[in-house]
């Protein structure tokens, strides 16, 4: 009698630990982007890839930023297991300061809102120098 409680209790142990790890997972490979100094007007886009680690396919419902100078574009088809996505996130350059901005994605998965982060400093183009060049490129005319 003993042997078959321990094998029911082992047994439903074992299908509550599976039961856990049922539906869609969301891993983030970075949640930061650190833009590190940007020129002004400079590249603004970043890239987030994540995999559903999960047994169900993962859908993102919703992806949003913190102000309307980060625009995110995501996948709008389901991810399914073991395969991944890429969330691309434009930042508009075109203001100077400090960048600390975040994304929040929603989705099905277990952690259903994940917050991501972008960070840098966007500063002015130096102006354009030219060399200077003596007017007469050391050619002068030989007065002997």
């Amino acid at each position: 009698m003993n042997k078959v409680i321990l094998v029911l209790f082992a047994a439903i142990l074992s299908f509550s630990a599976s039961a856990q790890n049922k539906g869609a997972i969301i891993k983030f490979e970075k949640n930061v982007h650190d833009y590190g100094t940007l020129y002004q007007n400079g590249d603004g886009k970043s890239e987030f890839t994540f995999t559903n680690t999960g047994d169900e396919p993962l859908v993102l419902s919703s992806v949003r930023s913190s102000c309307g100078c980060t625009i995110p574009q995501w996948p709008k088809e389901p991810i399914l297991p073991g395969q991944s996505g890429v969330i691309v996130v434009t930042y508009d350059t075109k203001r100077i300061g400090t960048i600390n901005k975040q994304i929040t994605v929603l989705s099905n998965a277990s952690e259903n809102q994940v917050v991501l982060n972008i960070k840098g400093n966007v500063i002015s183009k130096p102006d354009e120098v030219f060399p200077l060049k003596p007017a007469n490129d050391g050619l002068t005319p030989n007065n002997n």
